[in-house]
């Protein structure tokens, strides 16, 4: 009897210590979580290394919320400058670490970048439709798009023609960038 209870013991045991390797090794190996990917934008994978595109000569180092300003301005461009400026406010005190850049090219726009230009929340970075092009042509220039402090490219977000969406999204940005402000010591 003695005897019987020392291996339910010992087999007890083992499987307390082994149980949970092998269920680890079971989840790692189907997938059945996400692989700890917070970001709520899209990671771009390769980064698209803009160099001198999003760096504006003198200033200091800046995360910055990028926006390409379209040849039309529809409800989804509008709800993306909007966005841009709600997260911005919304970053508080952090907002000084975070720069709003709005490109602009010969075919934007010609009344959304006047209004642009009356506002103060963000700066204009005017460059070829070229340039541009060639920079976003495996993701495409739609979108919102976060640049870090050296001009690397690294998240999308989508835009949307419904304001409701826009500001749900903008909650995306929001909890993204607080993250990487959180995180890094840099702008």
């Amino acid at each position: 009897m003695q005897q019987k209870s020392k291996k339910i013991t010992a087999v007890a045991l083992i499987l307390v210590f082994t149980l949970p390797v092998i269920l680890a090794k079971l989840a790692l190996e189907n997938e059945w979580f996400n692989k700890g990917a917070t970001n709520k934008g899209q990671l771009l994978d390769p980064i698209i290394e803009a160099g001198s595109l999003f760096i504006i000569e003198g200033d200091e180092p800046h995360w910055r919320l990028a926006y390409i300003v379209p040849d039309l301005c529809d409800a989804a461009c509008e709800n993306a400058i909007f966005s841009i400026s709600q997260v911005r406010t919304a970053l508080g005190r952090k907002m000084d670490r975070v720069d709003a850049v709005f490109v602009v090219t010969e075919n934007s726009d010609v009344k959304a970048v006047k209004n642009l230009e009356i506002t103060t929340f963000g700066k204009l970075l005017k460059t070829n439709l070229n340039n541009v092009n060639n920079l976003f042509k495996q993701t495409g220039n739609n979108g919102i798009f976060l640049v870090d402090t050296l001009g690397n490219v690294v998240l999308r977000f989508d835009t949307t023609l419904e304001r409701e969406q826009a500001i749900m999204d903008s909650r995306d940005i929001l909890a993204d960038l607080r993250k990487l402000l959180k995180l890094s010591r840099i702008g």
